[in-house]
């Protein structure tokens, strides 16, 4: 067909054919955000098992000083050290690739933005200079290195370890390599994430190794036949001023069980005998309760937690008492109890309760308060002739933790984590009885064996129902990070750290 002699309408058909070409480039923006947003679910899962693998080489330490488990420590913490080492070099150097690209792209320094959408910068890095060959060459080189740690580690691992390098499906048949599957004319935003994912797949690799090291080495086992908590205290009734005491441990006292003992959440120390001694001086009057959490080792090797709650009165000039019926806190969001009583020969109904923040109803002695803000409140009690003032502490309801059944994170069986039903929030060692949050929506990432790419997947509500086909696609090797967790109750909404499961 032949181009109009008039110019206006040459330039009107040129600007069609450019414009065109343009939407035929164009990334959209819907696009672009789910790989931002992927990215940053998987730079959080990498942080969440450093995290746990920081943990893992701090009981490494331990067993490698304790007499009981040096020997074995001394052979597979220097494994566990092979394998960190081999994939903190590889993550750095994957790191360097996310920075050309970025940097070709139009990195802004300060502000940390590139051109997104840009289709040639991975192109020409990764498939043009062979850099995806490369990595290609270092994953591969990184696995049989792993795997040659030790004979263990290969039998455990060589059909399992959490690294999947097969060619991915493609639709262009010009894509014949890896590095072309993977890299030619992908958005930078998505080459960044395809490096992330495998930056992911190393951390895990890694962690799973250096767990299946860890649990080598075997627990100390504790020799003694019976053992009790013990949690006592020098006095139940005191006067302001008066020195109060708590002595809590195991009876039955074996060095290997030394407990570890916490008083309202803080740690208290043991002494030559293997007992926490925790000293105050009495404060206000009032009733006060002391939590006292004792973890020990059982003789079969596992890790049993009692609670006592340890009370005391301080006595008041006028006779007048306040006591938390939980402990001296008020949390803000819930119906704090609060019991209250009058001195001798004063009736109950006599009594005039205020708080000097927040709320509070009830009578004849039971009273309930609301708190509206973290701090302190003051409970004050008339009697008709004295005014006495109770001073409590304010705290927000402390946040829960995310769990799949009775799991954290870490590694569990495939079928064990396929039965399970759902995310939960569970407020762990808290004072209350009841409180709960509930999981509203949260975002799953599935990558490693069975997910030859990364999946992602959000979810409303706390069940697995909307994700339960990339679950049940799950492998020995799948790795799937619970990620952007967001969980209701008392207070609000409030987001909760990621976790992450390594299936085997």
């Amino acid at each position: 067909m032949a181009l109009p002699r008039e110019p206006r309408q040459k330039m009107i058909n040129l600007m069609y054919l450019v414009l065109t070409a343009l939407l035929a480039l164009n990334v959209s923006s819907e696009v672009l955000n789910a790989f931002k947003t992927i990215d940053k679910s998987l730079t959080n899962a990498n942080e969440t098992i450093d995290k746990k693998n920081k943990t893992i080489f701090v009981s490494l330490e331990e067993k490698a000083n304790d007499p009981k488990t040096q020997e074995l420590a001394h052979i597979w913490m220097p494994k566990a050290e092979k394998a960190r080492q081999l994939s903190d070099d590889l993550v750095t150097y994957i790191e360097s690739l996310k920075t050309q690209i970025k940097t070709a792209s139009g990195l802004n320094a300060k502000t940390g933005a590139y051109k997104e959408s840009n289709l040639d910068v991975p192109t020409r890095i990764m498939v043009d200079k062979k850099q995806g060959d490369d990595l290609l060459k270092k994953l591969t080189g990184y696995k049989t290195a792993v795997l040659s740690i030790d004979p263990e580690i290969n039998n455990e691992f060589q059909h399992a370890l959490p690294l999947d390098l097969s060619m991915p499906e493609v639709k262009n048949s010009n894509n014949k390599t890896w590095s072309a599957a993977y890299f030619r004319s992908t958005p930078s935003v998505a080459a960044i994430t395809i490096l992330s994912k495998f930056q992911n797949d190393i951390k895990n690799a890694e962690s799973q190794v250096i767990e299946f090291c860890h649990n080598k080495i075997g627990a100390v086992k504790v020799v003694y036949d019976e053992f009790q908590a013990l949690a006592t205290a020098n006095a139940q009734y005191l006067l302001p001023g008066q020195e109060f005491n708590i002595t809590a441990g195991v009876g039955a006292f074996s060095k290997n069980a030394r407990p570890t003992v916490t008083i309202d959440g803080a740690a208290v120390p043991l002494n030559a005998n293997g007992l926490a001694e925790y000293k105050t001086v009495a404060g206000g009057p009032g009733t006060y309760t002391k939590k006292v959490n004792i973890s020990f080792v059982k003789p079969d090797g596992t890790t049993s937690v009692i609670t006592r709650d340890i009370t005391y009165t301080v006595a008041s000039p006028t006779g007048l008492t306040v006591s938390a019926d939980a402990v001296k806190v008020l949390y803000v969001g819930l119906d704090n109890p609060i019991s209250v009583g009058g001195g001798s020969g004063t009736s109950a109904d006599q009594l005039r309760v205020s708080i000097s923040q927040g709320s509070i109803s009830g009578a004849r002695g039971k009273y309930t308060a609301r708190v509206s803000t973290p701090g302190t409140a003051t409970v004050s009690v008339n009697d008709g002739k004295h005014t006495s003032n109770f001073e409590f502490r304010v705290k927000s309801v402390p946040s829960p933790t995310a769990m799949v059944g009775a799991s954290k994170g870490g590694r569990i069986r495939v079928n064990d984590f396929k039965a399970q039903a759902g995310v939960r929030a569970e407020l762990e060692n808290f004072v209350f009885e009841g409180v709960k949050f509930t999981v509203s929506s949260y975002t799953m990432t599935f990558a490693g064996a069975g997910y030859p790419e990364f999946m992602h997947k959000a979810v409303s509500g706390n069940s697995f129902n909307a994700a339960r086909s990339l679950i049940e696609r799950a492998q020995p090797g799948s790795t799937i990070t619970i990620d952007e967790i967001k969980a209701t109750g008392p207070g609000g909404t409030r987001t909760l750290p990621p976790i992450a499961f390594n299936l085997y």
